[in-house]
């Protein structure tokens, strides 16, 4: 079986593409770094959305979400932009954990592993 990997760089790869599935690395904000938690979290998903086209793949085929929060009482925020994304009837197995992220303007981060 290949290994297809997406934006690799030096430490990581913004994704990896094997046995159908796509695998992606956890995404932060990349436009909206230091703004709410919800538009964090729609900047967030719209990456998504790119690298799963990328991979092949799209919302509709997500398996499983790990959703990591600097602090749980913004859960309803992240919540609003996610429910304003997810396809009803395709949601994805998904988790949702406090945890202290790599930078302090980032207040989200999501991993996806999707089919392809």
């Amino acid at each position: 079986m290949t290994i297809k990997r997406i934006g690799a760089g030096k430490r990581m790869s913004e994704a990896v593409v094997h046995g159908g599935k796509v695998y992606l690395a956890g995404v932060v904000a990349d436009k909206a770094a230091g703004q709410s938690v919800k538009e964090q979290t729609r900047d967030i998903l719209a990456q998504i959305d790119a690298t799963l086209a990328k991979a092949g793949s799209d919302k509709t085929r997500m398996l499983k979400v790990n959703i990591f929060l600097s602090d749980i009482s913004t859960f309803a925020q992240m919540n609003e932009a996610w429910d304003e994304w997810i396809v009803a009837g395709e949601t994805p197995a998904r988790a949702t954990v406090e945890a202290r992220l790599a930078a302090p303007e980032w207040a989200v981060e999501i991993m996806v592993e999707a089919a392809v």
